[in-house]
């Protein structure tokens, strides 16, 4: 065991200057935190910024100049619900999504059991009716003949007055009846004619010629002109759309609805084919503004007809005015508005040069809808990033976004 000498010296302090020196080495640790972190941010700061560009365009460039630009969607003005005109069970469809149908094909039939039923009936009503015409008219010319003797007979005082009174009260009695049935076959023959409706009601036909884009039935199902409220009954069999009446709805703000005018010429772009430049015009302005969204509907018809065209695509439209003879050209370059960035009441834009970062101060102009004239600090054809992020500096490595 150790003696109580030991242990006190084992207690003891050394306050020997060399013994304190050897046990600070914390701040080479800080030291050395600081550093890696500094070489992080160089590292990050170095790291390409990843942005969407744009292609400045020259506004002398190309034909007539855009004074608007807009969004919409393709719309048909010739869309069905196809339904019939009757409650029953779908027995048959012969459509399906995609099939082009001309006007009065069958696109579907009901169980026509109920409905020839009351053909059967109604024509059994119409015989019986005709039968009973024909039993009055042999009966009135019965009693015509019969009359005749009796009138011979009082003649000669051979019978009472009475007895001829009598022939005639039957005579004219079978003339009206006979009126009455006859008038009894006309009706049984309108019946007939509605029971031959409601038969044909069972076929439903297309009111006109069209490609079917939905298909809403299936045989067994219960179809109805009005909505059951519960779900399990179809109000139509498919719906019909009249290719040929497509045309381009847009919402154009309500500041810039005098710069378009009817019969105005326009460029549409699908949001499918974006490279596709469709000519058109302006047919209307629909006379009427959204107070919600602060715009007023626009319809512009479409001088293509293709079969890429189908509806409720999306759609650009650039409204064009047309280079009057001895008019100057605009000059300037047009880029999104998106791309200038204004700071300490200066507008500039970032282009993309070498794959860096170069802040090109500008002189701003006009703006048209999402597009910003730029009078000075372009020529066109660069490529100027869109929405440039506060922290992006001038000389900054960049990467394009990949679409």
């Amino acid at each position: 065991m150790a003696s109580s000498a030991d242990l006190l010296k084992e207690l003891r302090i050394d306050r020997r200057p060399g013994a304190l020196k050897k046990r600070r080495r914390w701040p080479w640790i800080v030291g050395a935190l600081v550093l890696v972190v500094a070489i992080f941010m160089v590292m990050g700061a170095m790291r390409p910024v990843a942005v969407e560009t744009a292609v400045a365009r020259s506004a002398a460039e190309g034909g007539p100049a855009s004074v608007l630009d807009a969004s919409g969607f393709v719309t048909a003005r010739r869309i069905a619900t196809v339904s019939s005109k009757i409650t029953g069970k779908v027995r048959e469809v012969m459509i399906e999504e995609g099939q082009r149908v001309t006007e009065g094909q069958v696109l579907a039939t009901l169980d026509p059991s109920d409905a020839n039923a009351q053909k059967e009936l109604a024509q059994s009503q119409l015989a019986s009716a005709q039968s009973q015409l024909a039993e009055a008219q042999a009966q009135l010319t019965l009693a015509e003949r019969t009359l005749k003797r009796q009138r011979e007979l009082a003649a000669k005082q051979l019978i009472a007055a009475s007895a001829l009174d009598a022939a005639v009260a039957d005579r004219d009695s079978r003339a009206a009846r006979l009126i009455a049935l006859r008038r009894a076959v006309n009706v049984s023959r309108d019946q007939l004619a509605i029971a031959g409706l409601g038969a044909d009601n069972t076929v439903i036909r297309a009111p006109f010629s069209g490609v079917i884009v939905t298909k809403a039935a299936q045989p067994g199902e219960m179809i109805s002109p009005i909505s059951g409220g519960g779900g399990s009954i179809r109000t139509g069999i498919g719906t019909l759309v009249d290719m040929d009446s497509l045309e381009v709805q847009v919402d154009v703000n309500e500041a810039y609805i005098g710069r378009v005018q009817p019969q105005m010429p326009v460029e549409a772009v699908l949001n499918a084919y974006p490279d596709w430049k469709i000519p058109g015009e302006v047919i209307a302005i629909i006379p009427t503004a959204d107070r919600s969204k602060a715009t007023v509907k626009v319809r512009i018809q479409l001088s293509s007809k293709d079969t890429r065209i189908v509806p409720d695509m999306g759609v650009r439209v650039s409204f064009l005015e047309a280079n009057k003879p001895g008019a100057t050209k605009p000059t300037g370059v047009w880029v999104p508005t998106r791309a200038v960035a204004t700071k300490d009441g200066k507008s500039a834009v970032y282009v993309i040069t070498d794959g860096k970062a170069r802040r090109v101060e500008i002189s701003a102009g006009e703006v048209r809808d999402v597009d910003q004239l730029v009078t000075k600090g372009l020529k066109g054809g660069e490529t100027v990033i869109l929405s440039p992020p506060d922290t992006l500096r001038d000389g900054a490595r960049v990467t394009i976004k990949k679409a």
